[in-house]
């Protein structure tokens, strides 16, 4: 049967493998600053995701769904390397493959597979072991620059968790305003934190590849961080407290590697411009709410997964009108 789809239609060599490839390589410069920053513990987690779900996702086409293996596109690829992004450097491995089930399992393949899941798998994977590990999901240790494995084994407080303690008092912080790292090793990734998301340097080098093959369009990352952005500044000015500070929030925690890598996703998000805006702006809407006012430093895993929810909505409210069609 022939299928008919609306106009326009375009006809282009690039198939799913050759965009994945694209998006393997935007992703590789946040790879090198993680094994920078956090040595062979950063390249272990980061293997055990990528293993784990390609694996996964190989069992389930041969011995449950009984099809050709979709390993091949490279999707699992991705999202084993999203996950491990998401997670600190001294995740046990054992967990990281529970990630890898959940990622994979439920939220891809129950769906029906590639372009069929509401919710960015990844993303899934993280908030499942967020919730279930909690302590191993919050040790963040001190970034050892240029060594394999870690000199003394401290660890500390990432650049959100330091915003969100400032509230607890104004006068009798247990964190002073001085302990928090300065804007350049927040860009560069001299911070504690997951180990893909801690330098905006390399994921904004990302962002410029992804640009240039235009594998995305700049409209879901740049509007999501622009309103984390005039939040964060109109909350700051009307308040003056610390934990605003608008650079502050720019640069730390998961929102980089949400806006670029996570937001995008081509199946979990809206089909034309002016959905891709609405749905960028609720995402930093709920971000900085979250950051802002609930019990959770961070925000953006949760954020862009109750936006996954909302696409349907968004694209039937954004839908385009046909040429020559009235109001």
């Amino acid at each position: 049967m022939l299928k008919i789809s609306a106009n326009p239609h375009t006809q282009t060599s690039r198939d799913t493998r050759a965009i994945m490839l694209d998006v393997i390589i935007a992703l590789m410069p946040a790879a090198l600053a993680a094994m920078l920053f956090f040595g062979i513990d950063a390249l272990r987690v980061m293997l055990t995701s990528v293993a784990g779900c390609v694996m996964f996702e190989y069992l389930a086409c041969r011995y449950w769904l009984k099809i050709k293996t979709t390993t091949g596109d490279l999707s699992a690829v991705i999202t084993g390397l999203l996950l491990s992004y998401n997670l600190p450097s001294t995740m046990p491995c054992w967990m990281i493959l529970i990630g890898a089930f959940m990622a994979i399992i439920v939220a891809k393949i129950c769906f029906g597979g590639l372009g069929k899941n509401i919710f960015n798998p990844a993303l899934v994977g993280r908030v499942f072991l967020f919730i279930s590990f909690p302590v191993q999901m919050t040790i963040w240790p001190k970034p050892y620059f240029l060594q394999w494995t870690s000199p003394d084994g401290q660890t500390g407080a990432t650049p959100l968790n330091i915003l969100k303690n400032i509230e607890i008092s104004s006068e009798h912080s247990m964190y002073l305003p001085d302990d928090l790292p300065g804007y350049w090793n927040m860009f560069v990734g001299n911070i504690g934190g997951c180990i893909g998301e801690v330098s905006s340097l390399a994921l904004l080098l990302g962002f410029v590849w992804l640009l240039w093959r235009r594998v995305i369009t700049w409209h879901i990352p740049v509007y999501y961080l622009a309103a984390v952005f005039a939040l964060t500044s109109v909350l700051y000015l009307a308040t003056g407290e610390i934990k605003f500070l608008p650079l502050a929030h720019l640069l730390s925690g998961g929102l980089m590697l949400g806006a670029i890598f996570m937001a995008t996703d081509y199946t979990t998000s809206p089909m034309t411009i002016k959905g891709q805006i609405i749905f960028a702006v609720g995402c930093g809407l709920l971000t900085v709410i979250i950051r802002a006012f609930s019990a959770y430093p961070e925000g953006v895993s949760f954020a862009v997964l109750i936006m996954n929810a909302l696409v349907p909505l968004i694209d039937k409210f954004a839908v385009q009108r046909y040429y020559g069609e009235k109001k």
